[in-house]
């Protein structure tokens, strides 16, 4: 089995990322033989569209519902024999692997299309491409095209598998607006050594960027009646934080997780600002403070706190509602704190609580009484044995979010990478208005916070006879209350994508979909039962009205000889 051409076309245009991967493959020896066509893709991506053709003959993937999906599914196939083909391989990644038997000397042509929108985080934007062929590719390309109408502010590529060789397959082609990175290596480019035919093109290939930002009310962009805002403010003075780190130190967390959690939280402490207040609360089946307040984050408490941090031991239970209250005590009778600062709690945790109170629901009632929308609640899930679900909804209902935190090498700089991301608070309480009456399907336009580094972005459909769209934003700061303002003249905005050759077609109405989506499908983990249906009803029309494979769809592939198999998107809470 030869893979002949492999070839990832990838257009982003204001931030919004289209990838086409074609794969084509034939059949070289006089018997048939499986195709197998694998790719890892952004677990935050929305496959749209994958299609096989054998000798001409084309099979279409078809996005359905996905209980009407698996129904039919299970009537076609007897039970055992069904395979998804959508797995999570690692933290950024899930892979779609499909195979189909071809004759000898057959050929086919596999094609898979996906959507995402690139998220900001510290300062950039990244596009992660995998390249993981398995053999030498005679024709192998990965193309980028970037276009970006507020400018290009920096641009750089970065890859797992370079070597001097293939840096000479790399091009980069770039002015104000736009860009383009090609990678060609050619066959000998491509081989481990002169004489194998093992291949080197095995790993990540990553651009990352960021844009250049001059209106101080975000930046507006209008194709077909839809715009999207996005509004990344710059150089603010920053909140102090009051934070509260929660740490697991049950025996689940022996060994090389509470190293990791030490090494982390070592060089967080360093990272702590003088104006920053803190305090530590450990757990297992006791809870116990560091101290019964929090305190300025100065050398001498930093370094006192270091010391507690090297003698971390684990054994025991995990009682997580006493040490979520105690927390949120501690920050209820905090006094001395500054005036205009942010509270959080950082929580981390590897596994399901097994002393005092141990029904989910009931911890997730309680922790939310408590907190009453005053604080931030961030919750990390330690490898494989949490309760996802119980740390998400607790997070989402409590103005923070959660992740999981893989059980690798890079653990301790997964977890201080996430403190990077909430460790500078520039803007609370962030209100995005417009016209009501001439908007229609607004995306979330309320925020708690914002940091330094991400983005806000709100899109929403545009009434036909609107002229100019005013926008207005209010927002605290440390210092002060905000009001920005800004006028979108639409006719000039919608100009901007008229002559771009390789926009495709209504993206900003896409986009304003997957944002939807992503949205809804958020504020359905922290609603009540009812709501929550509702709010799973309306991303599931969005869904299926634009064929993205969201929790709520799947993908009927249908083989030769009638056979079918499902793509179904995995989530992170299972």
């Amino acid at each position: 089995i030869e893979i002949y051409s492999l070839h990832v076309d990838c257009k982003v245009t204001s931030r919004f990322a289209h990838t086409v991967i074609t794969s084509k493959i034939v059949n070289r020896a006089n018997e048939s033989q499986e195709a197998t066509f694998e790719v890892e893709l952004p677990k935050t991506a929305f496959i749209t569209n994958f299609s096989m053709s054998i000798d001409g003959e084309v099979y279409p993937g078809i996005i359905k519902e996905k209980a009407a999906a698996q129904n039919e599914y299970d009537t076609a196939v007897s039970q055992g024999q069904s395979a998804g083909l959508v797995k999570i391989t690692d933290r950024k990644l899930e892979k779609f692997h499909v195979s189909v038997n071809i004759a000898a000397t057959s050929k086919v042509t596999f094609e898979l299309t996906y959507e995402e929108l690139l998220k900001r985080q510290l300062g950039k934007y990244e596009l992660l491409i995998k390249v993981q062929p398995k053999q030498l590719v005679k024709h192998f390309q990965i193309d980028v095209h970037i276009f970006e109408p507020q400018g290009i502010h920096f641009l750089e590529t970065d890859s797992t598998f370079m070597t001097n060789e293939l840096t000479e397959a790399l091009t980069t082609v770039q002015n104000e607006t736009k860009a383009h990175i090609s990678f060609k290596p050619t066959l000998d480019q491509q081989k481990k050594n002169p004489e194998l035919g093992e291949t080197l093109l095995n790993g990540d290939f990553v651009v990352r960027y960021d844009v250049k930002r001059e209106a101080t009310a975000g930046d507006i962009q209008i194709v077909n009646g839809y715009f999207v805002h996005y509004f990344a403010p710059q150089e603010m003075p920053v909140f102090p934080k009051n934070v509260i780190f929660v740490i697991d130190r049950s025996g689940s967390m022996t060994g090389r997780k509470i190293e990791q959690t030490r090494d982390a939280l070592l060089k967080i402490l360093q990272d702590l600002r003088p104006e920053d207040h803190f305090s530590f609360i450990t757990f297992n089946n006791k809870v116990v403070e560091w101290k019964n307040s929090l305190l300025p984050a100065t050398e001498e408490n930093v370094a006192s706190a270091a010391a507690l941090v090297q003698t971390l031991t684990a054994r025991g239970g995990t009682h997580i509602n006493g040490a979520l209250q105690t927390a949120v005590g501690m920050l209820e009778q905090a006094e001395g704190l500054p005036e205009r600062s942010v509270s959080m709690i950082i929580l981390l945790t590897d596994g399901q609580p097994t002393s005092g109170e141990r029904n989910v629901e009931v911890i997730q009632e309680n922790v939310q009484k408590a907190i009453n929308g005053k604080y931030a609640l961030f919750c990390l899930g330690f490898g494989f044995d949490v309760s996802y679900k119980f740390l998400e909804k607790m997070a989402l209902s409590n103005g923070g979010i959660a992740r999981r935190i893989y059980e690798n090498a890079d653990a301790a700089l997964q977890l201080q990478g996430f403190y990077q991301e909430v460790a500078t608070p520039i803007l609370m309480q962030i209100e995005m208005q417009y016209p009501e009456n001439s908007i229609e399907g607004l995306t979330k336009n309320n925020f708690k916070l914002f940091f330094e580094g991400s983005e806000i972005i709100v899109s929403g459909k545009i009434s036909d006879e609107l002229e100019l769209l005013p926008v207005e934003i209010k927002a605290q700061s440390h210092t002060s209350n905000l009001t920005l303002t800004e006028e979108a003249n639409v006719k000039e905005k919608e100009q901007v994508f008229q002559n771009q050759k390789y926009i495709f077609g209504n993206f900003i109405e896409r986009l304003w979909a997957y944002l939807n989506i992503q949205q809804l499908l958020e504020k359905a983990i922290s609603a009540q039962e009812e709501d929550q249906k509702a709010l799973e009803a309306q991303a599931l029309d969005l869904s299926l009205q634009y064929s993205f494979v969201t929790p709520l769809t799947s993908m009927v592939v249908t083989k030769p000889q009638q056979q079918e198999e499902l793509a179904n998107k995995p989530t992170e809470a299972g």
